[in-house]
C-alpha cells in the first residue's frame, strides 16, 4: 500500500524534484500523491557496473548516428542534421525524465499506457534497490539500481526519434522539429514501449522484443514513411551529384560509433552481466558482418562497384534486424539472420526508390523493415535453451509477433501523420524549397566547412597591408617591429 501523503520528501528515494510534481499530482490522483517507493533487492554490483558501461555505450550511438547521417547529406546541410539527433539527447530526455519513463513503465492503466504519476520526474525510483513490481510499476528490475534502469532505457527514447530524420533530411525546420520529436516519443514511443516492454498488452499476449525489435525499429521506420508522405520530396537541383553523400568518412566513423554502441544496446538488454547478454552482442556482431558482406555482393551482382558507404549501409541492415533476436536465436540463427537482412532490406530500399518515396537515407528500408523482419523471425528461429522462460519458436509464435508488428507499423503511421498534420496546420514545418540547400546558414547561422585564409594569402589578394613602414614614423615602441595586420572593413 502506498504510504501517507508526506509533503515534498520522498521516503525512500529522496528525491527533491517531488516539490515541483504536488501540485499536479494533486489535479492527477484524486486525494493526493501517495510516495511509496518501488525498491526491493539490494543491488548486483557486478551487473551494475555492466549496465552502467552499456547506459555509456547506448549513449554513445546517437553522436554515431549524427555522424553517419552528416555524412550522406549535403555539405551544406550538415550542421542542421547532426544538431537534430544532438538535440534529441536534451529535448527527449528532458521529456523523458518528466512523465515519459512513467508512460512506458509505469503502472498500466488497461494494458495501454503507464500512469503518469508513477514516476514523475523520477519520484520513487529506489536508488540503493532494484526496481519491484508494486504500487508502480508492473515490473521487477533485479539486480541494478531503479535509477539506472530509467536511464538504461532513456538512451532508447532518444535515438528512436532520431533515427526517423534520415528520412526527412533536408527538409524539416527547427521548431516544428523540436516539438515533433518531443510529442512523438510520449504519445507514440512510449505507448508502444508499454505496450512491449511496461507489462502492456503486446507483452502480456506474448510478445517478444529482446532489445528494439518492434519499439525502436519498426517504430522509427514507418513514422519516417509517414514524414515521407506528408513532407513531401527534398528540392534537390538537376546535378545527380547531389544525392551522393559529402563526407564518406563521416559515414564510417558514424557506423563504428554505432555498431560500437550496439553491444551496448543488445547486450545490455539483458540487464545483466550473463550468458544471454555474451550471446545477444555475438550474434549482433555475426549479423552486422554477415550482411555487411552480402550487400556488397548484392551491389557487384548488379553491377555496382564496391564501396564503403554500401558496406556501412549493409552493417546497420543486420544490427537493425538482429536486434529484436539478439538474446532468443543461436549463433548459427544470428548468421541466418544476416543473410536474409541483407537481402530483405536491399530490396526494400530499392523498392521505396521505385515508389517516389524520397527515403533520403535509407531509414524506412533498413530499420523499419530491418526490425519488422527480425521480430518476425523471432517466431521461427527462437530456441528455448538461449533463455529459458521467454521465446520458443512456433507456428502460433510466428503469427502473434507478426500481427504486434502490423499493428505497431499502423499506429506508428497513423499517429505520426496527425502529430504533422497538427504542427503543419499551427506552423509551417517546411522552410520554403529555395533555402533547402543552404539550411546551416539560414536555420543555424553556422557551416560545416569554412576555409581560412592565412595572412600571407591575404597579403598577397590585397585584402590586408603591412604597417611595418609606419611604425617608424609613428614613434610606437618595439612591439611595432612586429608585422601588424589591418584587416579591411570587406574582408570582415
Amino acid at each position: 500500500q502506498a504510504r501517507a501523503f508526506q509533503p515534498f520528501q520522498c521516503p525512500r528515494s529522496g528525491c527533491a524534484a517531488c516539490a515541483a510534481w504536488l501540485l499536479g499530482a494533486f489535479f492527477l490522483a484524486p486525494g493526493g500523491l501517495g510516495h511509496a517507493s518501488c525498491g526491493g533487492a539490494m543491488i548486483h554490483s557486478g551487473d551494475t557496473a555492466f549496465m552502467f558501461v552499456c547506459t555509456g555505450m547506448v549513449q554513445f550511438m546517437t553522436p554515431g548516428l549524427a555522424f553517419f547521417y552528416g555524412g550522406l547529406v549535403r555539405s551544406t546541410n550538415v550542421v542542421s542534421i547532426m544538431l537534430q539527433s544532438f538535440a534529441a539527447i536534451g529535448f527527449v530526455f528532458v521529456a523523458w525524465y518528466v512523465v515519459g519513463f512513467s508512460l512506458a513503465f509505469g503502472r498500466s492503466m488497461g494494458g495501454f499506457i503507464g500512469n503518469p504519476t508513477s514516476f514523475p520526474f523520477w519520484c520513487h525510483l529506489p536508488v540503493h534497490e532494484s526496481l519491484e513490481s508494486g504500487i508502480n510499476t508492473n515490473l521487477d528490475v533485479p539486480n541494478i539500481p531503479g535509477v539506472l534502469f530509467a536511464g538504461y532505457q532513456g538512451m532508447f527514447a532518444v535515438i528512436t526519434p532520431a533515427l526517423m530524420t534520415g528520412a526527412f533530411a533536408d527538409r524539416m525546420r527547427w521548431l516544428p522539429y523540436i516539438i515533433f520529436v518531443s510529442a512523438w516519443m510520449l504519445v507514440v514511443y512510449a505507448p508502444v514501449c508499454h505496450w512491449v516492454w511496461g507489462g502492456g498488452w503486446m507483452g502480456n499476449w506474448g510478445c517478444w522484443d529482446f532489445a528494439g525489435g518492434i519499439v525502436v525499429h519498426v517504430s522509427s521506420g514507418f513514422s519516417a514513411l509517414a514524414c515521407l508522405r506528408v513532407l513531401g520530396k527534398r528540392n534537390l537541383p538537376e546535378d545527380p551529384v547531389a544525392k551522393e553523400p559529402h563526407n564518406v568518412p563521416f559515414v564510417a566513423l558514424g557506423t563504428a560509433m554505432l555498431w560500437f554502441g550496439w553491444f551496448g544496446f543488445n547486450g545490455g538488454s539483458s540487464l545483466k552481466a550473463d550468458g544471454i547478454a555474451a550471446v545477444a552482442a555475438m550474434n549482433t556482431q555475426i549479423a552486422g558482418s554477415v550482411s555487411m558482406t552480402a550487400w556488397l555482393l548484392l551491389e557487384a551482382f548488379i553491377g555496382k562497384k564496391p564501396g564503403l558507404v554500401g558496406a556501412c549501409v549493409g552493417a546497420v541492415a543486420g544490427l537493425a534486424t538482429i536486434t529484436p533476436a539478439a538474446g532468443y536465436v543461436t549463433v548459427h540463427s544470428a548468421f541466418g539472420i544476416g543473410l536474409i537482412a541483407s537481402v530483405v532490406c536491399f530490396a526494400c530500399v530499392f523498392l521505396i526508390q521505385r515508389a517516389d518515396l524520397d527515403d533520403a537515407l535509407d531509414v524506412w528500408g533498413v530499420h523499419g523493415m530491418g526490425g519488422f523482419t527480425g521480430t518476425i523471425l523471432v517466431g521461427a528461429l527462437a530456441k528455448p535453451y538461449i533463455n529459458p522462460g521467454t521465446a520458443e519458436r512456433s507456428f502460433e509464435l510466428v503469427g502473434i509477433q507478426s500481427v504486434c508488428a502490423i499493428i505497431v507499423a499502423v499506429y506508428c503511421f497513423v499517429v505520426t501523420s496527425i502529430i504533422l498534420f497538427i504542427l503543419d496546420k499551427t506552423m509551417k514545418i517546411r522552410l520554403p524549397r529555395k533555402y533547402e540547400d543552404a539550411l546551416d546558414a539560414v536555420m543555424h547561422g553556422e557551416q560545416a566547412y569554412i576555409t581560412h585564409k592565412s595572412s600571407e594569402n591575404l597579403l598577397a589578394n590585397g585584402v590586408v597591408e603591412s604597417s611595418e613602414s609606419d611604425s617608424s614614423d609613428t614613434g610606437d615602441d618595439k612591439k611595432a617591429a612586429a608585422r601588424r595586420l589591418k584587416i579591411s572593413a570587406g574582408a570582415v
